[in-house]
């Protein structure tokens, strides 16, 4: 049964609970720990902690240095549960190394020891010191001698009472190891008082010595001389991992040294490694093996040099850790003990062991041999706490257990046998016989009143349990075991229930399908009517989730759980296994699936041998997905071409046993990629990846132009024209054109280079050739490996003369307030080969310029100019355009655009809808002096929701209009003139009615106002009128 994960968490606290509660000795739930306490803090209390959780809970007491503390007699300590408080604690009485033991009614355990410690630092003393007197370019060395104190230290100095430190300098050193101040060349300005000042860094607290007066002879100047080393570091200095070492190192001398710093073996320093330049400290932090070794400080003057050295050693130590502890132990009386614990840590920790907080040492029953504890025929003494101490130079590891010893009669309470157990016929069952006993029991089983021995069927076990083997329906019954010690006995029985076994009657069978199939693989089974068989199935070891695959399906029920796999795929193939749970036993067949698919992508793909059209490829094949590879497809891709194209190649089809070819018809001088795809016959396989990009070799071109022709241009000029040859066709660099021309009926060619690939247009001028001349032309191509081929000799005319004549009748009139319409005969062609392409059309307004007119191409002989000024004189002028030129312009003449149409849109509009017909009424638009007349008006009216529209015109101010019933209607009225469109009403939105007659009117001025009245109620109110 699965558990939800709430009911888990209930039970889990169930046992945590039931786990406190159970009785038990003491175990540490926190142990004291090394501790430093400044002794500057305000709190004069201090806390050394200590917790240990037991059932009874534990009493406390404590020790220090290994005498013990009596709380009684000593004021200065108190117990705070099981906390260590020390009131007004000094640094000398109360520190040292404490531990804490917890004892309860099963046993005594003691923590691990605790080094307590107290940061301080007392005053110097106030005795005046000495005053020093010393030469100039002398050296001189200032004695600190710190006072008594604790914890880490931090040496300054003060000149002259001033607030600043003193600044240390490459003369001047403060040794952060004795607090003295070195001078190594003394210059008059160091004449005055000198102090020295100690900060303790835990405590923050901060004393001044007494000033040391220092006196500079100038009288007698100190010589020069070479440097001597006054600080240095240890000779032998042991560093452990990870920890930071800092090497001091100080010389006098005149002029003053200067401090470098090398390895003797010649190895450059680690680029980690701080070097103050200015003292010539060195420090090395995150110590390494690799930076263990003999280093040199080197102190250098104009007077010599000296050399100070030191070996770094590393010290291999890592801290010790567990990892084997003990656990606690409930044993019977007379058994055997064995407890063991393991370390690790460097050095290696040695052993020790405890009873109840006592050393415990090897004595008749009890042997121990390091961190191994062995106890034979353990006795109820024996009960108690037991703590295995793992220890070496740099600290220690207490790992405690609690030993129970357990004398009882045999018991079945919690663990009786099992009350009903089912197995098939022919199998073999164990019925386990475990009761609670101190010694252990005797076990005998019964059935019946029968005492079984044991025989080739069945057997009693050494724990116990009995088991029997081959089933038959003959060994059902009731099965009781009795077991027995000095102390008592007892007895609990269970039955054996026989089923006849289960058996797989249609099994799987190993089956092979095409990626794309499904199919059926069977497991049926016969088993006891009174069972219930559970099928599950696996693939390749893992049990198949049907909730989350939608490939498999099991189907069936009842003695049958076939497995359907749906759209099978390549990686379907596997073992399959079937698996039938009843509650007597499990069977299971196993069949093997090969799916059969398209062959896996080709590897390796290589191209080799380049030439201008082939190169060899060479690949490995892929997997061929269980149905053999039956040939190969070799594919191109080029920056031109569109995706991937099928190639040629030698021979024309790869069989698949082949795995090299020669593709062949490729373009020179173009980067290729390539790729090769599998074929079987399940189908096309993935492809390969492609190929690195190559460019085949340089050739030279095969491709002549295309698309030869000429014509047009100037007079005197020659224009031959062609399409460019594709890039993928220039076969090379430096591709050009070779244009070659001659005369109708001459031998002798004309020839020109063309040295661009993107040219496609060549003109010859001379004013010599006559206009419409005809000519030969063909055009070649060539690049940097030579020449290629020329197109088809094609017949090209020269230019043409432009138009000599003009457009004649010209006329024109105007057909609105902004346009005009032209007219003109065209010009005559002088020969059948002159053509004339289209005219241009000029008009410019009768006060400006011919130079200013705009302009208007056409092809026929009829033009309209739109966009003009109402009521403004045109001139217009013509000519005729040929692929030479433009002709001479047509004599000018002059039209008038009519006046503007009405600014003022229809008014005060009525309209009447009845039944299908709308009756549209208006005002009469009256035009101004300088606007056209009206002659008529234009309604448009359409569908709200169609787009069809219907265009009305009249020259009256009403008008009927047949409309379709029962939809809305949108009009739109505009007054017509000679000088155009008038202004529009805009839309008329006319609704569509429940009854049959509406009216409305609409108010263009001021503003635009829509009404409708049904008519009913009209005429209601009409009647009303009149009766008032």
């Amino acid at each position: 049964m699965k558990m939800l994960p709430w009911e888990l968490l209930i039970l889990l606290s169930l046992k945590e609970c039931l786990a406190e509660n159970a009785r038990h000795g003491p175990v540490f739930t926190q142990e004291p720990s090394d501790s430093i306490f400044p002794m500057s803090s305000g709190d004069k209390l201090v806390f050394i902690n200590c917790k240990a959780k037991g059932n009874p809970p534990p009493q406390y007491r404590w020790k220090v240095d290994g005498r013990a503390i009596d709380s009684s007699s000593d004021q200065s300590y108190s117990l705070v549960e099981g906390n260590l408080l020390i009131n007004n604690p000094h640094f000398i009485n109360h520190g040292g190394v404490y531990q804490c033991i917890a004892t309860n009614a099963f046993g005594t355990i003691v923590s691990r020891e605790a080094k307590v410690q107290f940061a301080f630092l007392q005053n110097f003393s106030q005795k005046p010191r000495n005053t020093v007197t010393v030469r100039e370019g002398q050296a001189v060395v200032l004695l600190c001698g710190p006072p008594p104190h604790y914890g880490e230290i931090k040496y300054s100095w003060v000149f002259n009472g001033n607030r600043n430190f003193l600044q240390q300098d490459a003369r001047r050193f403060i040794s952060q190891r004795t607090g003295n101040l070195y001078v190594a060349k003394v210059e008059a300005l160091d004449a005055g008082n000198y102090t020295c000042v100690v900060r303790n860094m835990m405590t923050n607290a901060t004393v001044f010595s007494s000033p040391t007066p220092v006196v500079v002879r100038g009288d007698v100047v100190m010589g020069e001389y070479e440097p001597k080393i006054e600080v240095q570091f240890p000779d032998t200095l042991y560093v452990s991992k990870g920890s930071s070492v800092k090497l001091e190192c100080f010389a006098l001398g005149n002029p003053v040294p200067s401090i470098s710093w090398r390895r003797a073996d010649g190895n450059p320093l680690p680029g980690k490694i701080k070097i103050n330049h200015s003292t010539g400290d060195l420090e090395i932090p995150y110590f390494r093996p690799e930076d263990a070794g003999v280093y040199e400080c080197v102190a250098e003057n104009s007077r010599g040099r000296n050399v100070a050295r030191g070996q770094l050693i590393f010290q291999n130590v890592e801290h010790l850790q567990w990892t084997q502890i003990l656990k606690d132990a409930h044993m019977a009386i007379d058994a055997n003990l064995q407890w063991e614990c393991k370390a690790i840590g460097k050095p290696k920790p040695k052993y020790r062991w405890l009873k109840n907080g006592q050393p415990l040492t090897a004595k008749e029953r009890v042997h121990v041999e390091a961190g191994r504890l062995t106890i034979s025929t353990i006795r109820l003494s024996d009960s108690g706490m037991y703590q295995c101490v793992a220890e070496n130079e740099y600290g220690s590891l207490y790992a405690s257990a609690e030993l129970k010893v357990v004398a009882s009669p045999p018991d079945f309470t919690q663990r009786p046998v099992k009350k009903s157990t089912v197995i098939h016929r022919g199998g073999e069952v164990v019925l386990e016989c475990r009761p609670n006993a101190s010694p252990r029991a005797t076990i005998s089983w019964w059935r019946g009143g029968e005492l079984l021995r044991t025989s080739k069927r069945q057997m009693i076990l050494e724990d116990g349990a009995l088991r029997i083997a081959n089933i038959s329906k003959a060994d059902e019954g009731s099965y009781t075991c009795v077991a027995r010690n000095h102390f008592g006995a007892s007895s609990s029985t269970g039955a054996l229930v026989v089923k006849e076994p289960t058996r797989i009657v249609v099994p799987p069978l190993s089956s092979d399908a095409s990626v794309g199939q499904s199919l059926v693989l069977p497991c049926q089974v016969s088993s006891d009517s009174s069972l219930s068989p559970v099928f599950k199935w696996f693939f390749n070891g893992k049990a198949i989730d049907f909730s989350r695959q939608e490939h498999f399906e099991m189907i069936g029920g009842g003695f049958a759980g076939d497995l359907m796999v749906r759209n099978i795929q390549l990686r379907h193939s596997g073992k399959y296994v079937c698996m039938v749970h009843t509650d007597v036993d499990t069977v299971s067949a196993a069949a093997d699936l090969i799916v059969r698919g398209p062959p896996g992508a080709p590897q390796g793909l290589l191209v080799t041998t380049i030439t201008d059209t082939t190169v060899q490829l060479s690949w490995s094949s892929g997997p061929d997905n269980h149905s053999p590879i039956t040939m190969y497809v070799v594919q191109a891709r080029t920056p031109f071409s569109i995706g991937w194209q099928t190639v040629k190649t030698v021979p024309d089809s790869v069989p698949g046993q082949m795995m090299h070819t020669t593709v062949k018809d490729l373009s020179p001088w173009v980067e290729y990629e390539f790729r090769v795809v599998a074929i079987n016959s399940v189908g096309v396989g993935e492809p390969s990846m492609p190929s690195k990009q190559i460019r085949t070799k340089a050739a030279a071109p095969k491709v002549a132009p295309v698309n030869v022709s000429g014509g047009g241009g100037a007079r005197g000029e020659l224009v031959i024209t062609w399409e460019p040859v594709p890039e993928e066709q220039q076969s090379g660099e430096e591709f050009g054109y070779l244009v070659a021309f001659r005369p109708q009926g001459s031998s002798t060619w004309i020839k020109t280079v063309l040295a661009s690939a993107d040219v496609s247009r060549y003109v010859y001028r001379n004013d010599s050739v006559a206009p419409l001349s005809r000519f030969e032309a063909t055009v070649g191509v060539y690049n940097s490996v030579g020449e290629g081929p020329f197109s088809r000799i094609v017949k090209v005319l020269s230019a043409e003369e432009e138009p000599s004549a003009a457009p004649s009748r010209v006329w024109a009139h105007s057909i609105s307030a902004s346009e005009i319409e032209v007219y003109w005969e065209p010009v005559p062609p002088r020969s059948s080969t002159e053509n004339i392409i289209g005219y241009e059309v000029l008009f410019w307004e009768g006060s400006s310029e011919q130079r200013e007119a705009d302009r208007v191409r056409v092809t026929d002989s009829t033009a309209l100019l739109s966009g003009l000024k109402s009521s403004t004189v045109y001139l217009i002028s013509v000519r005729a355009q040929n692929s030479a030129g433009l002709g001479p312009s047509s004599p000018s003449i002059s039209v008038a655009t009519k006046k503007p149409p009405p600014s003022q849109p229809p008014g005060v509009i009525e309209w009447n809808l009845t039944n299908s017909k709308i009756f549209l009424k208006w005002e009469h638009v009256k035009a101004s002096q300088n606007e056209s007349e009206v002659t008529g008006y234009k309604v448009v009216y359409r569908q709200s929701w169609h787009g069809r529209t219907t265009v009305l015109q009249t020259n009256k101010t009403s008008v009927e209009l047949g409309v379709p019933y029962g939809e809305d209607h949108v009009i739109e009225i505009t007054a017509l003139t000679e000088g155009g469109h008038g202004t529009s009403s805009g839309p008329i939105h006319i609704p569509k009615m429940s009854s049959l007659n509406s009216k409305g009117c609409v108010a263009t001025i001021p503003v635009k106002t829509y009404c409708f009245i049904p008519f009913r109620l009209h005429l209601l109110i009409h009647l009303l009128m009149l009766l008032y």
